[in-house]
């Protein structure tokens, strides 16, 4: 079933005189239950298409639907609510809040739908238990790792059910055991709960956690591999080989 879709997205900057095409005329369909990674060199407009299909920014041409929603024409009042409902967001840069302890940050997304008190506790225990931060609930940011705010980070993407989550360099930050660490909570997520993630990252190890991975160069789609029956090293190999033609590889 398809989940989300995106027909002919275009993105231009600046102004008649000097513009900037970064996307031109992408098409892409994620199917619910899919881990899409987002791949390409350095000003390949990845990050700009994440962007757009999470609704962080806006697209100069084209439509994007979610659960059958076209939301590019939506209102700012509109907008907030249909991201309140149907989106998660993982940054790479964690984007919790300071003052508020771990379980405070996670219930973030909650505390706005005014669903009752101990519906909301029963659901920050059981993503907390699935992403292993049970135990860091009254601590502040400032008292964990990165990794453990990180976690939190996906906990809080998860706790309202959303229709998909988009995560923007989530291990950019994170030592490599910390990076595996959340990698593997991700995919065992995206296995349990049949939860849509759409990743932009430039690492091959983080990118052959994916069941898809959609390579851009340019502005368009390059090419696409998926994983299939592969293991996950086999299919590392076959985004290192797409990434050595593509160029970038070190970006």
């Amino acid at each position: 079933m398809i989940i989300m879709q995106a027909n002919k997205i275009y993105k231009t900057y600046g102004n008649k005189f000097n513009k900037q095409e970064v996307l031109k005329g992408i098409d892409l369909q994620v199917n619910k239950g899919e881990f899409v990674g987002i791949m390409g060199p350095s000003g390949s407009g990845k990050t700009t298409l994440l962007n757009v299909l999470s609704s962080i920014d806006r697209v100069s041409q084209g439509t994007i639907e979610i659960e059958g929603k076209e939301f590019t024409g939506m209102k700012e009042k509109q907008l907030a609510e249909f991201r309140k409902q149907h989106l998660g967001f993982i940054f790479q840069d964690y984007n919790l809040l300071d003052t508020l302890t771990v379980k405070e940050n996670v219930l973030l997304p909650l505390s706005i739908t005014g669903i009752p008190k101990k519906e909301a506790h029963q659901k920050f225990e059981q993503v907390a238990g699935e992403l292993g931060i049970n135990e860091l609930k009254d601590k502040y940011p400032a008292e964990i790792s990165g990794g453990q705010k990180q976690r939190t980070s996906a906990a809080r993407a998860f706790v309202h059910d959303p229709s998909i989550i988009f995560a923007d360099e989530p291990t950019g930050a994170l030592d490599s055991k910390s990076a595996s660490d959340l990698l593997n909570k991700l995919a065992d997520m995206n296995q349990k709960r049949q939860a849509t993630i759409v990743m932009v990252t430039h690492d091959a190890v983080a990118a052959s956690y994916c069941s898809r991975v959609v390579f851009i160069r340019d502005g368009q789609i390059y090419t696409q591999l998926n994983k299939g029956d592969e293991s996950r090293q086999s299919f590392f190999n076959d985004i290192i080989n797409t990434q050595g033609v593509l160029g970038g590889a070190a970006q």
